[in-house]
């Protein structure tokens, strides 16, 4: 009966009961569905410069790398989409979301993907 409850315990503790959700990676076109949908956040995590130099339409800048990140996503809730240059910094990024309770779907491959794909992005104009 012991080694049921340890490993029901573990089990619990390695699947995450924290009430965070699975983080979702989706490819360029299902990623594009996603987050055209007028209830989902869609968040750019990569650095302002990054951002500066095109971002897909309607995203919003929230650095990963940033110490003050963790404040900034605090209160964010619902579906959210996020993606980065390759990958790696929106799963890091995706993962903390998820563990707050959020629906996350990450760009496989990033920006690099999705132009490769030949979608649009978009450049914020110095002034």
């Amino acid at each position: 009966m012991k080694r049921i409850l340890m490993l029901t315990l573990l089990a619990s503790l390695l699947l995450g009961c924290g009430g965070g959700r699975d983080v979702k990676t989706l490819g360029v076109e299902e990623f594009a569905k996603m987050a055209a949908q007028k209830d989902v956040r869609l968040i750019d995590v990569r650095t302002p410069e990054e951002y500066a130099e095109g971002h897909l339409a309607g995203a919003e800048n929230i650095n990963v790398k940033d110490s003050a990140f963790a404040e900034r996503i605090k209160d964010i809730e619902g579906t959210v989409a996020v993606y980065c240059r390759g990958g790696r910094r929106s799963l890091t990024a995706a993962e903390q979301l998820a563990k707050q309770g959020c629906t996350v779907y990450n760009l496989d491959g990033g920006i690099m993907a999705w132009m490769k794909a030949g979608k649009p992005t978009t450049a914020t104009v110095a002034e």
